[in-house]
């Protein structure tokens, strides 16, 4: 940590510096200290700062006091996102232990739209994030005007990421052509679900998951799978179908390097009541059950990871209107994320947000044990 503040000293800094009062440094990082110390909005990090100022005096100079709310959202408006990603990419890569895993990482891609930064004059922002559940941190994020733009911003993310080697999963809204061929491009695999936004393709998986013949050879050999977990009263049940005898698909030339369809069937059960529902799936992976389970549960993390946004940064009700400070806020949220996980606090396996709590009650004490990470 201490070489990442090190680093937001070269960031560079657009203002008018006769005009400057408060440097980049302080403020990103009382922005980042007040995120993990459980303020959700600008006023609180400004009451962060105010009862913290001789703590945060030992990491930044301050020399014209405490900067306002409206100053700290103000300067944050004024980082260019790239930056601010550089800078969590920077901490990423001092984490990353990866050498020599001989796992293939999950990289899924999926967008967020920040509710909170629309009006009648302007649409909210919609981030598309590019998560490893693996490494527990964003690799990269794209800012669209709307969540239609995700077919052309996932191609460009594609590009600002290195995935070779990888597998990369998209929801049926990424699944398209240009973006399967682009994965392919950059030496990776992917996993795209199937819906009826294409239709012929939906059509020729669902009838081939359909036949009972079919099923029951894929169930005798080594593409199927089942999983069962039970959560308080309800049992899911998940049994995953993967085939690459698919010479007969119309639709397979069309796809690059497609190699193998998928089913994944979830039954939920809850006393009498049960309920089932399917879903689909295209891959450049071989026959090879277990990696592809893995790439559709997997997926679910990058949900997970827009909870958390949710619930334990309230992001949504954030109302931030200028966009550049609200994606530079996001990136700040899914760093502060992956501190979070990191951070032991004693014996009890904490959430999230109750470590920010625990932050909020000791400061001091916890961001300093943050700082020495």
């Amino acid at each position: 940590m201490e070489e990442i503040l090190k680093s937001i000293e070269f960031i560079e800094d657009i203002r008018q510096q006769a005009k400057v009062r408060h440097k980049l440094l302080d403020v990103i990082v009382i922005v980042l200290f007040a995120k993990l110390a459980n303020a959700d909005d600008w006023e609180e990090m400004e009451a962060f700062a105010e009862c913290h100022e001789e703590f945060l005096k030992q990491y930044i100079d301050l020399e014209n006091g405490i900067p306002s709310h409206d100053t700290l959202q103000r300067v944050m408006g004024n980082i260019n996102p790239r930056h601010m990603q550089k800078l969590y990419e920077k901490w990423n890569a001092l984490l990353s232990t990866a050498e020599g895993e001989k796992l293939k990482k999950i990289i899924c891609i999926d967008g967020k739209t920040m509710r909170g930064n629309g009006n009648r004059n302007q649409k909210p922002s919609h981030i598309v994030s590019a998560w490893s559940d693996e490494d527990g941190f964003c690799l990269g994020q794209k800012s669209v005007k709307e969540k239609s733009n995700e077919i052309t911003a996932i191609p460009q993310l594609l590009d600002a990421v290195n995935v070779k080697g990888n597998v990369i999963t998209i929801d049926a809204m990424g699944t398209q052509r240009v973006i399967a061929e682009k994965i392919r491009a950059k030496s990776a695999d992917y996993v795209l679900a199937v819906k009826e936004n294409q239709k012929n393709l939906h059509v020729e998986i669902s009838e081939y998951f359909e036949d009972g013949e079919f099923l029951k050879e894929i169930k005798n050999g080594a593409g199927y799978k089942k999983t069962q977990e039970k959560s308080h009263s309800r049992i899911e049940t998940r049994e995953y179908y993967q085939s690459d005898k698919i010479k007969w698909m119309e639709e397979k030339s069309r796809w690059k390097g497609l190699k193998s369809i998928g089913m994944v069937c979830k039954t939920m059960t809850e006393g009498e009541k049960t309920v089932t529902e399917k879903r689909y799936y295209i891959s450049s992976l071989p026959l090879d059950i277990d990696l592809f389970s893995r790439a559709v549960r997997q997926h679910w993390s990058v949900e997970i990871m827009h909870w958390h946004l949710d619930v334990t940064f309230k992001e949504d009700a954030n109302t931030t209107q200028d966009k550049t400070a609200a994606q530079n806020l996001n990136i700040i949220n899914k760093w502060s994320l992956s501190i979070l996980k990191l951070l032991q606090i004693g014996n009890r396996k904490l959430s999230m947000r109750k470590k920010r709590f625990y932050i909020s009650m000791k400061a001091e004490k916890y961001l300093e044990q943050i700082i020495k990470l």
